[in-house]
């Protein structure tokens, strides 16, 4: 078995499609395609876009003969295998919706990830759901009492019969998929991203972004669910007609090394991850590591979809320095699965710059103005760096407003505002929410702040709520949800949301308002909190019980968690946090 290969004959064309299917059709003409690895390097299996095509096609004329609706819901768990992309793009072709669904990968146990599930497909409605071997029977009993059409895995629809007859391909005002936010587990939001929307912004992420050329090759561990992941490592080396070689997520998580051992072997261009995936490289590798890599074929190496840590990039770059890693080849990008994936990019071939700001003048009167150095070390703590993500794609306006609706200067932060072709047109099925972050003239409220410096765009948080751990997505109100299950606790008396340590990474904590007065039950209530946590959602979360009626309120009466959180930083004591969340460790 050999591998796809990087050098065609095909004539480049830069994502000027205009869906999907048509995306594949031109590059199943070409001889790219798709390589799927091991956890131990083994290539294991081979998928051609030609081969994708015609499998993906034969699917499609089965998938006809269950006679659904046209843009019915396909609900897929999209494992890292060939399977979900013949699945994703049978659906391109029968005129039917793919909804890719989490795999287990983060979470607790076995009754958290059918309900996660069971959420999801009642959310999407979906008429037909697939998965693959190992995860069939969380599927059936997240569908339990759902009424689905069919439930089954690729064997169950490798059986229907085919149907006779012209496909009838979804068109470019319909939609591609839904794309769930890896947010939140207890309020699915599912975003509605149309064919012309996908389509122009891999457009852009081609021609502009990334400067695709001719001898490019991508290799991705990214799962297959979240946006960077789908549209970026699926669509987009499909779109350019690259060939990509993957790695699951949970056989990186692993053995992170194979990541770095295939664009070695592979010779690959570009390839993505967050701030953590280099971290936990450097971890597993060690200082002194003996491995001989080449990674001078390494033009591209994205950085994004969580705050971007340089200093944990820097030391990826020392590190792989020998190996031939250049720290020029990293590239910050912003972007969100509300505008199908990417917003903006930072200039090729610079590596990343670095604005070091005020931390006080941020905070305080929020301007990112220029950090100037004292001599005392306590000074120094007033330093904040962030990454500039560069310009916005061709197409995309974007604007940064204040509190009260106004366009900010230069160095001004605020809050994140976006309109574009790519932008989602809502969330399904959900018109109140759509409403509120997407306006009738096409602005969507990010939720993100950020600021200009330069012309480039600066992300300082990434949204204003959302607890990001590891590159997760986790809302806050999943972890007051627990708290208020308790009996100790009542509603509206918890507030949860993530900080900074002093090392640079993002850590949950959770304050929740206590009136019980006796340390046992208290620290009772401490453990049980810290326990659910981890179970449901495989994380540490330092939990901080404080007096009634002492967390911040709006003056509509609304729970402050920003406040809640400028209050918590006030009175911490790392010492103690370490401890607490060492404890966690130690127990799970």
């Amino acid at each position: 078995m050999n591998a796809t290969p990087t050098h065609h004959q095909l004539r480049l064309k830069h994502g000027n499609f205009s869906t999907l299917s048509e995306a594949l059709d031109y590059a199943a003409s070409g001889e790219t395609g798709c390589n799927f690895y091991s956890g131990r390097g083994k290539l294991t299996h081979v998928l051609t876009y030609a081969d994708l095509k015609q499998q993906s096609q034969n699917l499609a004329r089965r998938l006809n003969g269950l006679e659904l609706s046209r843009g019915a819901r396909v609900a897929l768990i999209a494992d890292t295998t060939p399977d979900f992309i013949r699945f994703f793009f049978a659906c391109q072709y029968a005129g039917l919706i793919p909804v890719p669904l989490p795999i287990s990968l983060h979470l607790g146990g076995h009754q958290a990830y059918v309900t996660q599930l069971r959420r999801l497909l009642d959310s999407c409605q979906a008429s037909i759901a697939m998965a693959p071997e190992g995860f069939l029977p969380f599927l059936e009993e997240a569908a339990t009492g759902l009424n689905l059409d069919l439930i089954g895995g690729p064997e169950t629809f490798a059986s229907l019969e085919e149907i006779d007859g012209p496909l009838s391909p979804l068109e470019p005002q319909e939609l591609a998929y839904i794309q769930y936010t890896s947010g939140s587990t207890r309020w699915p939001r599912g975003v509605e991203v149309t064919q012309a929307a996908v389509m122009t912004n891999l457009s852009g992420i081609i021609q502009h972004g990334l400067q695709v050329q001719p001898g490019d090759r991508c290799v991705s561990w990214l799962p297959f669910y979240h946006d960077m992941g789908l549209v970026g490592f699926v669509l987009g080396p499909i779109a350019s007609q690259l060939s990509v070689d993957y790695l699951s997520t949970r056989d990186f998580a692993m053995r992170p090394r194979q990541w770095l051992d295939l664009m070695t072997k592979s010779r690959a261009t570009i390839s993505f991850s967050p701030s953590f995936g280099y971290e936990l490289c450097v971890r597993r590798l060690g200082e002194d590591f003996n491995e001989h890599y080449d990674l001078s074929s390494w033009r591209i190496a994205g950085a994004g979809a969580e705050t971007i840590r340089a200093d944990s990039l820097s030391r990826f770059a020392k590190t792989l320095k020998s190996s031939g890693f250049k720290p020029e080849a990293f590239l910050a990008c912003y972007g969100m699965a509300e505008c199908s994936l990417a917003i903006s990019f930072a200039p090729l071939n610079k590596g990343l710059e670095v604005d070091k700001v005020d931390a006080n003048q941020l905070s305080k009167n929020r301007l990112a103005m220029p950090f100037v150095p004292f001599s005392t070390d306590d000074d120094q703590a007033r330093c904040s760096k962030f990454v500039k993500c560069g310009v916005p794609l061709p197409g995309y306006e974007v604007e940064i407003r204040n509190m009260t609706g106004e366009v900010v200067k230069e160095r001004e932060s605020g809050i994140i505002f976006v309109r574009g072709a790519s932008t989602m047109t809502g969330y399904f099925n959900d018109p109140t929410l759509t409403q509120e972050v997407l306006s009738t003239d096409g602005w969507l409220n990010t939720g993100d702040i950020g600021y200009w410096v330069e012309n480039s765009l600066v992300i300082i948080g990434r949204s204003k709520d959302m607890i990001i751990i590891n590159g997760r997505n986790i809302w806050p109100q999943d972890l007051e949800f627990m708290a208020e299950q308790q009996a100790e606790v009542r509603p509206g008396d918890s507030s949860a949301f993530s900080v900074s340590t002093p090392d640079g990474h993002e850590i949950a904590i959770m304050v929740v308002q206590c009136r019980e007065m006796d340390n046992e039950k208290r620290e009772d209530l401490v453990q049980r909190l810290r326990s659910l946590v981890h179970k449901e959602l495989s994380i540490p979360c330092y939990i901080e019980l404080i007096p009634p009626r002492t967390l911040p309120r709006t003056s509509s009466g609304k729970l402050s968690r920003s406040r809640a959180k400028a209050d918590f930083l006030t009175r911490i004591q790392w010492e103690e946090v370490t401890t607490h969340l060492s404890t966690t460790a130690r127990s799970a």
